[in-house]
């Protein structure tokens, strides 16, 4: 069984090709997304303060990953960077930030995940890229997947205000979301 809750040390490191550039003040989609609550989420009516951090892809230890997935620059990392936030989701809480983790899965594989991780938020369901397509985020393809690369996004009653991109090391994002939110 693979140990996804560590970083191999010799990970690529992911470079800004600006494909999130557009970002900043424009606002989410009117999209909806199934949650691992069974709930249906229409991030146009997001209020208050979001952080919505997209990644590519969690692991299952007894399941291989992608041949080379540790060779994509960014493409590791998706566990330790959901229990970043789980370690740090009531200080997010305490700064009245909401959390919301998404990726290109089904909603009964980021079950299994939310449940194995012990989540305290939900995970949302991008499973066919309408959000991802509509924010025009960048993306990879690997063994006939497309997946979005990790972004963060951080909101404020629809709008983004802030992004991070690349997302590198990604259980570090956590950090930066922290220090970027106690400085607004």
């Amino acid at each position: 069984m693979q140990v996804l809750t560590d970083l191999p040390q010799d990970l690529p490191i992911p470079i800004d090709d600006g494909k999130c550039n557009h970002l900043t003040n424009s606002y989410l989609p009117d999209v909806i997304l199934n949650s691992t609550k069974d709930e249906k989420i229409n991030l146009s009516k997001l209020q208050g303060l979001w952080v919505l951090y997209f990644y590519p892809m969690t692991g299952r230890p007894d399941v291989k990953l992608p041949d080379g997935w540790n060779e994509i620059p960014g493409a590791r990392g998706c566990t330790p960077q959901s229990c970043s936030f789980k370690d740090n989701f009531e200080k997010l809480k305490s700064l009245n930030a909401n959390v919301y983790g998404i990726s290109t899965q089904s909603t009964n594989y980021q079950k299994e995940v939310k449940e194995r991780l012990h989540l305290p938020y939900e995970i949302l369901s991008d499973e066919n890229l309408e959000l991802t397509k509509k924010l025009d985020l960048p993306t990879f393809e690997i063994e006939n997947m497309i997946l979005t690369k990790r972004v963060t996004l951080i909101c404020k009653d629809g709008e983004i205000v802030k992004f991070f991109y690349p997302v590198f090391p990604p259980d570090k994002n956590v950090d930066e979301v922290i220090s970027w939110i106690e400085k607004s």
